[in-house]
């Protein structure tokens, strides 16, 4: 193990030689600075594990310097060393971010002690950082932007909770099934299943025996019996999500199984009863699903217990480099190939775009990139049209795609326009453009009721 570099910032020679004798005798490595200018310029070019700063110093005082080091380096332990009169100011410097003080003349036996206490501190610190980091990557949630910080430590505070109920929110393409898994990987239920239904991929008719199971002969099509995925993540989590197509007659069924934790299979007579976790996500406002009377009031309530809010990418600018890697690491090994790099000049190109499809926007352009132009450095030129003009770009200081309309209305715009096209290129077969979309037909005509298109 790396011993730990102690620098003694102090104006009298004598003590630091002796200091720096002792220190070393202790097992530490030591650097000396007799000014505190001169101790910045030792930090700047080697970073030390802890400094012992003196109080009164010609030129920058302690105090001085102590202001500068917890600016440039937060976190580095400064334990201040003051004269016997100095115990006042002492203890004002560590009100000012001074990890602890000495009074002169103290024991060696005192500071060494004060000094293996503020390093194992340092070390169980950072091993926590550590490991919560490599959790939090094995988890999926990946960046280090304060948006991903708070939402990392919510996580962990949700999963350790005994709440049943979790609802997502968020754009789409801002990885709510990664922070739903998340979720369930750090909490108590990660021995039981993770199991994952969307609501908008079925018709209305199976969704039902999908989540709740159904007999032998309930329905055309059903020929034999079937388990429901209620009962697969018994003990578990159950992740819906698009969680606001939930047809109607089945948000009642659904909103009696929150509030019983029981359930009756499709042509059962009888009741079955299972332990989960509910984790609900959307991308729409269920506040104004209900004002439509789209959505069940009471069951936007039972679902609402704890409301965790994804940020876009365009909020977390910070992460974009740390998720380029992670992804073009990814799709190069799925590929076989060498990855492709991104130079500075085609990173700026994509700090300035404003994201409309977040994350998975920024995957798809991975992907896209790794086959297109395998092993190459990527130039702005060899981007997609969409990276060069238009609305989603972001110009000046402004963090925001800069469009005209409500980001909602704007995705409602392009929603409608891709449905016109799947309509337009199927000759108005609402069955095969529901197939082109992915999704089932049921989920398709919903749709065209919300976007006034149903006559098209």
């Amino acid at each position: 193990m790396m011993r730990s570099q102690i620098l003694i910032v102090d104006d009298e020679k004598s003590f630091v030689r002796s200091m720096a004798f002792a220190l070393g005798e202790a097992g530490f490595r030591t650097r000396s600075a007799h000014t505190g200018e001169a101790a910045l310029t030792m930090l700047a070019d080697e970073p030390a594990d802890l400094v012992l700063l003196d109080l009164r110093l010609p030129g920058m005082d302690g105090m001085d310097v102590l202001a500068e080091v917890t600016r440039l380096y937060p976190g580095l332990p400064v334990i201040m060393i003051s004269a016997h009169g100095d115990t006042r100011a002492a203890v004002q410097a560590v009100k000012a971010g001074a990890t602890d003080y000495l009074t002169k003349p103290f024991a060696l036996d005192e500071l060494l002690h004060i000094i293996h206490a503020v390093t194992d501190r340092t070390r169980m610190r950072e091993e926590l950082d550590y490991h919560r980091n490599r959790s939090a990557n094995a988890s999926g949630l990946v960046g280090s932007s304060q948006a991903m910080q708070n939402l990392w430590e919510t996580v962990q505070r949700v999963a350790a909770s005994s709440t049943g109920r979790v609802l997502l929110l968020g754009e789409s393409g801002t990885g709510k099934a990664v922070v739903a898994r998340a979720i369930h990987q750090q909490s108590p239920r990660s021995d039981g299943a993770f199991v994952e239904i969307n609501c908008a991929a079925l018709p209305e008719q199976l969704i039902e025996a999908e989540l709740f199971g159904a007999e032998k002969g309930a329905y055309t099509g059903a020929h034999q019996k079937r388990a429901g995925l209620v009962s697969l993540a018994h003990g578990g989590t159950l992740f819906l999500d698009e969680i606001g197509e939930l047809p109607l007659p089945l948000q009642a069924k659904f909103l009696h199984f929150l509030e019983n934790g029981d359930y009756r299979a499709v042509g059962a007579t009888v009741s079955h009863t299972a332990d989960v976790r509910v984790v609900a996500a959307t991308n729409r406002s269920l506040e104004e699903e209900v004002r439509a009377g789209r959505f069940r009031e009471d069951l936007y309530f039972r679902l609402n217990v704890i409301e965790l809010t994804i940020p876009p990418l365009r909020e977390r600018g910070e992460d974009l480099q740390e998720l380029l890697d992670r992804f073009i690491e990814a799709q190069a090994r799925e590929e076989g190939c060498r990855p492709v790099t991104i130079p500075p000049e085609t990173l700026e190109r994509l700090q300035a775009y404003g994201w409309p499809g977040n994350v998975r926007e920024l995957r798809n352009l991975v992907e896209r990139l790794t086959i297109l132009h395998p092993g190459q450095r990527i130039r702005p030129e060899q981007l997609p049209n969409e990276f060069h003009a238009g609305p989603g770009l972001i110009t000046g200081s402004d963090t925001r795609p800069s469009v005209p309309a409500s980001l909602e209305q704007q995705l409602e715009d392009t929603e409608r326009q891709m449905i016109r096209q799947a309509l337009n290129q199927t000759g108005g077969h609402k069955g095969k453009a529901a197939e082109q979309l992915g999704m089932s037909r049921h989920a398709f005509k919903r749709r065209l009721q919300r976007l006034g298109l149903l006559q098209t």
